[in-house]
């Protein structure tokens, strides 16, 4: 049986992408081309849809010019540019 992750674990990436691109000012298909994944996926992974690989979180994570920890860490309001 394949283990899945935990919830919280995907909505933390499902956010921190998602912000991450809005400061970027990239919309999900510009971070998909940047990333050379197909538009819907970006949307899967910010619905929490997904369970990227390890290299997809890298990739991630350099288009978007944070850390892979970044992405899988937890934002408080301080963290941000703007409103969460």
């Amino acid at each position: 049986m394949p283990r899945l992750p935990s919830p919280s674990l995907r909505a933390v990436l499902a956010e921190n992408v998602r912000t991450f691109r809005k400061e970027n000012d990239l919309s999900q298909e510009e971070l998909a081309d940047r990333c050379e994944l197909h538009r819907t996926y970006i949307g899967s992974v910010e619905r929490e849809e997904r369970n990227v690989s390890l290299s997809t979180l890298e990739v991630l994570s350099h288009a978007l010019g944070v850390s892979v920890a970044e992405l899988l860490t937890l934002r408080t309001k301080n963290d941000s540019k703007g409103p969460l």
